[in-house]
């Protein structure tokens, strides 16, 4: 950025005045003598030094009445003070940046100094070279490298492991967990069953094939089905009521016995419908009887 100076708060004068004038402070005459304004009172060169100087910003010396005075934003420096933090260039008659903590910079050295530096070589990213932002830090476009095969990443897309960059390939093979079905990795989503990740298009019920995501199912001889085909083609038929036994809705215990399931509020006596479960009974042909109605047949 540029500014400008001023030159000098005050001027110098010689008095030709024939009437006497004297000095604001020590009251020497200054007819005919070298002298300084100070707030538009006439100064002697002695008092003016003493009493009036502004002390240079760099050298932190006064700035004496015969030397030339910059000033900038209420702050003063001698002509030869001056100059580039950095380089040490003379600005007086150039063009300057004055940066946040004080430092006074020729152009060149403020542009390069507010540059941004590269976190993979640390060296400045000049302004309109090409470049990657992420997260308020910035690299080179050919230094914002994958962390495994160190391939420039560039507008690819990639992800994070802590603080290092992957790109999508080495992320997959490195960190991805491997759907249990397909065996591919699960770049993004997927689901968990029983401790082992699943793409959602591969979970799916084994016969009709939809989604079961979110949706009722069971587990049969390590293949899956929705209710309905469970309930269809793969669900024992209870011998009382006829229906699917499957585990979902009212009751989920089941009474085995020989090549026959019933569903437990099924297994009661064909006469008195006293449940059986737990109790001693008699099969007559596919009917179920208590001890005493087994008795009156």
């Amino acid at each position: 950025i540029s500014y400008l100076l001023s030159f000098g708060p005050r001027s110098y004068l010689s008095s030709t005045m024939t009437e006497r004038f004297d000095c604001f402070y020590c009251r020497e005459n200054l007819q005919g003598k070298k002298h300084a304004k100070k707030d538009d009172k006439p100064v002697c060169v002695r008092c003016f030094d003493k009493l009036c100087a502004n002390t240079c910003a760099e050298c932190r010396k006064p700035i004496g009445a015969d030397a030339k005075e910059l000033t900038h934003k209420n702050r003063h420096w001698h002509e030869g003070c001056f100059r580039c933090a950095k380089c040490y260039k003379p600005l007086a008659n150039e063009s300057f940046a004055a940066k946040d903590d004080g430092k006074i910079m020729c152009g060149k050295c403020g542009d390069r100094d507010g540059s941004s530096r590269c976190q993979g070589c640390y060296k400045v990213i000049t302004p309109g070279s090409k470049n990657v932002e992420y997260k308020h830090k910035v690299w080179h476009e050919e230094c914002f490298i994958c962390f495994e095969c160190k391939q420039p990443i560039r507008s690819q897309s990639f992800l994070t492991k802590g603080d290092d960059m992957y790109c999508t390939a080495c992320h997959e093979k490195k960190f991805a967990k491997h759907c249990a079905r397909c065996k591919e990795a699960i770049s993004s989503g997927g689901i968990t069953y029983q401790d082992q990740p699943w793409h959602s298009e591969c979970f799916v019920c084994n016969t009709c094939k939809k989604p079961l995501a979110g949706a009722r199912f069971t587990a049969h001889e390590d293949q899956f089905y929705c209710v309905n085909c469970y309930k269809a083609d793969v669900a024992k038929k209870c011998s009382g009521c006829q229906n699917p036994i499957t585990g979902f809705g009212r009751g989920t215990n089941v009474v085995n016995y020989e090549d026959k399931t019933w569903h437990e509020y099924c297994f009661n006596c064909k006469k008195c419908s006293l449940s059986m479960a737990h109790k001693r009974f008699v099969i007559n042909g596919n009917d179920i009887y208590c001890s005493d109605c087994a008795k009156k047949l």
